[in-house]
């Protein structure tokens, strides 16, 4: 069973007064939607999508039933079923720390013994780490192949051949306003390689050659650490100004001009 390919096991309610927000994110890698059941699951699924080796995931793939101690019958359907570019399977589940009752825990221990049972490896994560997030959310919006400009690509590919600033080498390439977008879908398809994780992406954030897409590491350091969610707000407002109107937050100070 291609778990990957899966429908979901079961539908995303919909109702008055929900806390938790359902939706279809589409996949660069999978080429259509994936469903999530919550902003977190959401960001996994483009943290995901952003790994050069995960070559196809599922939401809800499958539900688990067993018989506790007890004699209770548990079931519990996992978030996300993930296929790597070696074959080897992985199963997620979304959940922050402070969120786990013992009846959760006792499920993912259940199910972490499920995968190895079957060769596939189980993993339960939780709040993405802040920068990191905002700069991955930020190239997510220019995932899509419509993104692509070969000629302009080819140019940013040529620039950037020994590094440099970003602002700096798109503006020898052209107008930045055009050249820009194609710039961020070259780096979400790690054509070219930037630090996600020490600061917010500038116009002099160091860019080089990358890996691409099928190479590199298997996961994004820093994606299952846990935040505060004052600290994620903070990074917030110091976004450049390419992310205001795109982003929703309003930017109380701006630390370049772009």
């Amino acid at each position: 069973m291609r778990f990957e390919s899966v429908r979901p096991e079961r539908r995303f309610p919909a109702f008055r007064g929900q806390g938790n927000w359902c939706g279809w994110y589409w996949s660069a890698t999978c080429g259509g939607h994936v469903g999530y059941e919550s902003w977190l699951e959401r960001d996994h699924l483009m943290l995901l999508d952003f790994d050069p080796l995960v070559t196809g995931m599922a939401s809800q793939p499958f539900r688990l039933s067993w018989t506790s101690a007890d004699g209770k019958r548990v079931r519990h359907t996992p978030d996300f079923f993930v296929r790597r570019a070696d074959g080897t399977g992985l199963v997620v589940d979304v959940r922050p720390d402070e969120r786990i009752e013992p009846d959760d825990a006792a499920k993912f221990a259940v199910t972490a013994a499920a995968c190895r049972a079957v060769g596939w490896d189980f993993q339960r994560v939780g709040t993405p780490e802040a920068v990191l997030m905002a700069n991955v959310r930020w190239l997510g919006g220019y995932r899509h192949p419509r993104v692509h400009r070969p000629e302009v690509a080819a140019r940013l590919v040529e620039v950037f051949a020994d590094g440099g600033e970003l602002l700096a080498e798109v503006r020898r390439v052209g107008d930045q306003i055009a050249v820009l977008p194609v710039l961020f879908h070259l780096l979400w398809r790690r054509v070219l390689a930037v630090d996600l994780e020490a600061d917010l992406l500038s116009a002099d954030s160091q860019a080089r050659h990358g890996a691409g897409r099928g190479r590199g590491c298997r996961r994004v350091r820093g994606c299952c650490e846990r935040v505060t969610w004052s600290g994620s707000m903070g990074a917030c407002t110091r976004w450049p100004p390419w992310r205001e109107l795109r982003s929703g937050w309003s930017t109380r100070h701006s630390r370049r001009a772009w």
